[in-house]
């Protein structure tokens, strides 16, 4: 009896320290802020076409899409979470 409590004492802490290595491991990547050419991939998943311009505004990327018809198109990403916003 003891040697299965204690077995199942062991699983548990095994368990509980793989998922909070791995939850540590997600939060840190969530806190890597996105760059320019990360914002321009996203921005481009959204509208297709060229970029024209690039600008940033304390956490917001601007990235200015020409796209094929002629029409400018601003996409705004966030810095911090990568949400893709369109004008």
């Amino acid at each position: 009896m003891r040697t299965v409590l204690a077995l199942s004492v062991a699983i548990t802490v095994l368990f509980s320290s793989v998922f909070s290595t791995s939850s540590q491991a997600a939060s840190q990547v969530n806190k890597a802020e996105i760059n320019k050419k990360q914002a321009v991939e996203l921005a481009k998943k959204v509208e297709d076409g060229k970029t024209l311009k690039i600008t940033v505004l304390n956490d917001i990327y601007t990235v200015r899409i020409l796209k094929s018809d002629g029409h400018v198109v601003d996409v705004h990403v966030n810095k911090k979470t990568g949400e893709v916003k369109k004008d």
